[in-house]
């Protein structure tokens, strides 16, 4: 079990949270070029939905890890934005992917055509937030059911890793709660002292 995180200075408060900012940026940006670098778009169509099922599994050992991690960190609320900063880009990712191969595949799967990795990463983030511009949407059966399973997956996302992340931080900081308490903030009575007070 880590120690207790000291009472710090406001300079190494500052330093720890500019730390956490560039470790969830450099995470972030990672997956992003991972997404643009490997080749998702010569994925075959018979094997997307395997490709699917295996991102969605690395996914969830990537919560199972993250959450581990918070629980044992010293600063757990400071882990716990690390860890979303990197799940949420990752989830995206992961189905911008999906929808380049769909497009790759089929023309007709969206209204535009063929789309690019920025178009299907825009697509994405634009469901996931609900927006729903109009611009790009599913054409095709196939590609409309694999977004209503991106809504639903959104829901779990905003609602479930948030939960589960800062669940772990709470979890972390009450098993730590007890070494805490070893420091009372007044002494107590030297034994005897009630006796020599009758």
């Amino acid at each position: 079990m880590p120690p207790d995180m000291p009472v710090l200075p406001a300079r190494e408060r500052r330093r720890f949270l500019l730390l956490t900012l560039a470790k969830a940026g450099g995470a972030t940006l990672v997956v992003l070029v991972l997404y643009y670098v490997l080749p998702i778009d010569k994925i075959p169509d018979g094997l997307l939905f395997l490709a699917l099922a295996v991102e969605l599994a690395v996914l969830a050992f990537v919560v199972g890890w993250q959450v581990r991690r918070v629980l044992r960190a010293s600063t757990p609320l400071l882990a716990a934005i690390e860890a979303l900063a990197f799940t949420v880009p990752l989830f995206l990712v992961i189905f911008a992917a999906m929808y380049v191969g769909l497009a790759a595949n089929s023309p007709a799967n969206f209204n535009v055509g063929a789309l690019s990795r920025t178009d299907s990463l825009y697509f994405t983030v634009t469901v996931f937030a609900t927006v729903g511009f109009g611009d790009i949407t599913a054409t095709s059966q196939l590609t409309r059911g694999i977004v209503t399973v991106q809504m639903l997956l959104d829901l779990a996302v905003l609602g479930l890793l948030i939960r589960v992340f800062f669940g772990a931080v709470q979890r972390a900081w009450s098993t730590r709660e007890p070494a805490a308490g070893t420091h009372p903030t007044a002494p107590e009575p030297p034994s005897g002292a009630a006796a020599s007070d009758g």
